[in-house]
């Protein structure tokens, strides 16, 4: 009885053993070496989590230094509510969005802007009637974020040189 339960256990490691195998793509053949690889695999992995984990604290720095805007679009009956907010304020950000509107031919018949502390912009745009086709949500949205975009970048050019 004891060899039958032996020989259970031994079944159900060797088992488990070769499921460690293919796991870590080890090409060993005995027990020993399967483990040995394993743990070299592990190591491998615990490195790349520390890599991924240092991109990420420096991507979130980069960021919460130097933030994206931020651009929501909404449909209302008068038109589109757009909203637009960046960590930091630039002289060419608004220029550039005001111009998307005309682009876009959307009339702002209300606004709200601030500079303090960023930049915020809550507008709500009207289609103008001369526009050939209408514009939907997501090509407003996406239209002002490249103007957002493109404000902020010419106004840090224009601070470098």
């Amino acid at each position: 009885m004891v060899s039958r339960e032996h020989n259970k256990r031994a079944a159900g490691l060797h088992e488990k053993l070769q499921l460690l195998r293919s796991i870590t793509n080890s090409h060993a053949l005995n027990d020993t070496s399967i483990i040995a690889d394993a743990s070299r695999y592990i190591e491998e992995l615990k490195e790349k989590v520390d890599r991924l984990n240092q991109d990420i604290t420096t991507a979130q720095s980069s960021s919460s230094r130097d933030p994206l805007p931020t651009v929501t679009v909404e449909s209302t009956e008068k038109g589109f509510l757009i909203k637009v907010h960046s960590g930091r304020s630039s002289s060419g950000l608004l220029v550039s969005i005001l111009e998307t509107f005309e682009e876009l031919n959307l009339n702002v018949t209300e606004a709200r802007v601030s500079c303090t502390g960023g930049f915020q912009l809550e507008a709500v745009g009207t289609q103008s009637e001369e526009a050939e086709e209408t514009i939907d949500v997501e090509a407003v949205r996406q239209a002002v974020l490249q103007a957002a975009r493109h404000g902020r970048d010419n106004s840090d050019q224009d601070q470098e040189g």
